[in-house]
């Protein structure tokens, strides 16, 4: 619909098997994944509670107790009988109650899954981030464009005019008319240079690069797919949204958390061998095993079974609220992007805009208009067209909410000479 000039550099938004350079993309969204410091928290996290796994399979120690001491032995009458010196040890090892050691284990293994979906979940974010930023530059470039193409319209139109003889007042206030509707798009045309410039600080800083890296992309357009019926797209929510995942985890998470307070009900059993030797009047030596098992009369861990289950009962409606609102925002946005795009498809098909601008442009130089249709074209003309770009931005913003949702790409590329 749009011709444009070859010297703009416009992006790719996605790669796909019929993408021109589709790679340039991957490119951007691997090196901003593989420079994010950010990243490196959640690998930490998942270093962390890997460490924790190991310590909740890791069976307590024993315990090792030595004692020595002086014995002094005395008759009914109290005169010393004798005196000589004691010593006793014991070593002592815990075990837990069956199953205890698992549950910990199981709680911490679900530590480990809710490390790596947060991590998953930031990284589709990054890749999601760096495609939305990379569309925003396509649209504001394509905008500086479609400025430029009639920026350069009128600027030639007022050299024209600017070269002929004056005529009387009218040929000569036509003729400031049009030149200053030329200097209002040049200063609309390098707001729009600005606007393309600052996503791509903000690509570069998630690439690692320094701010004022060059950045240029392949020309291309972008073009909206046919999104899948509303049912299809709540049940790869389901399946697929992070945050409902997350809540999943948890709820589970939270489930072995009862199972193992219920478990600490019952205590852990010490066992282990003891020796001990005096020598005071007599030699007595004793040896043997202990058993030590405290008595739950008072703490039977009523508090704790309270507590997760209650943590249980949270999770669940966690769970629940989470599917609605994903459910909620899938609908939304499956609706705005399906508005949009039909808009879209029916906008750029459409082109008598663009050719009424041009017929006023080469009827105003024959003198079949007047200046002012001639110059309320070119605006209206410059008005669909921002409206188009409009709509293109509340496509993506909805197109990219639906893909971190649903995992679903409702866009792709194409080289921008292909229609």
């Amino acid at each position: 619909m749009f011709h444009l000039s070859k010297k703009i550099f416009l992006v790719i938004l996605a790669a796909g098997p019929w993408a021109a350079r589709g790679e340039t993309l991957d490119a951007l969204v691997s090196e901003a994944l593989a420079h994010n410091v950010e990243l490196n928290f959640y690998s930490a996290e998942i270093a962390a509670a890997k460490g924790a796994l190991r310590t909740a399979g890791t069976i307590r120690n024993p315990e090792l107790s030595v004692q020595t001491g002086f014995k002094n032995a005395r008759n009914n009458s109290g005169t010393t009988s004798d005196t000589g010196g004691t010593f006793a040890f014991s070593a002592n090892q815990t075990f837990e109650y069956p199953g205890r050691i698992a549950l910990r284990k199981a709680i911490a293994q679900g530590d480990i899954e809710l490390a790596e979906l947060h991590l998953e979940q930031f990284r589709a974010g990054i890749a999601a981030r760096v495609r939305a930023l990379v569309g925003n530059v396509f649209i504001a470039q394509e905008k500086i464009a479609t400025t430029r193409e009639v920026a350069d319209r009128l600027e030639a139109l007022s050299d024209i005019l600017g070269q002929r003889a004056p005529g009387g007042p009218t040929p000569v206030l036509e003729a400031r008319i049009i030149e200053g509707n030329a200097l209002t798009l040049r200063r609309q045309e390098r707001e729009g240079t600005l606007a393309a410039k600052l996503p791509v600080v903000q690509l570069n800083q998630l690439r690692g690069r320094p701010v004022n890296d060059a950045l240029q992309l392949p020309s291309a357009r972008i073009v909206f797919a046919e999104p899948p019926r509303l049912p299809s797209l709540l049940a790869s929510a389901r399946a697929r949204a992070f945050e409902i995942r997350i809540r999943e985890a948890e709820l589970a998470q939270q489930g072995f958390k009862v199972s193992l307070s219920k478990n600490e009900r019952y205590p852990a059993i010490t066992v282990g061998p003891f020796y001990s030797y005096e020598k005071a009047a007599d030699r007595e030596v004793q040896a043997g095993i202990g058993v030590s098992v405290p008595l739950p009369f008072w703490d039977r861990n009523a508090g704790n079974i309270a507590t997760s289950t209650a943590r249980e009962q949270q999770a669940q409606a966690s769970l629940v609220t989470t599917q609605r609102d994903v459910e909620r925002r899938v609908a939304e946005n499956a609706a705005i992007f399906q508005a949009k795009r039909e808009e879209i498809e029916k906008w750029e098909t459409n082109t008598k805009f663009r050719e009424a601008a041009e017929s006023a442009d080469q009827n105003y130089r024959l003198g079949a208009v007047p200046v002012s249709i001639y110059v309320e074209t070119q605006k209206q003309y410059l008005e669909i067209i921002g409206a188009l770009f409009d709509l293109k931005k509340d496509a993506l913003q909805a197109a990219q909410e639906l893909e971190i949702l649903t995992g679903i790409k409702l866009y792709q590329a194409r080289d921008s000479h292909d229609r």
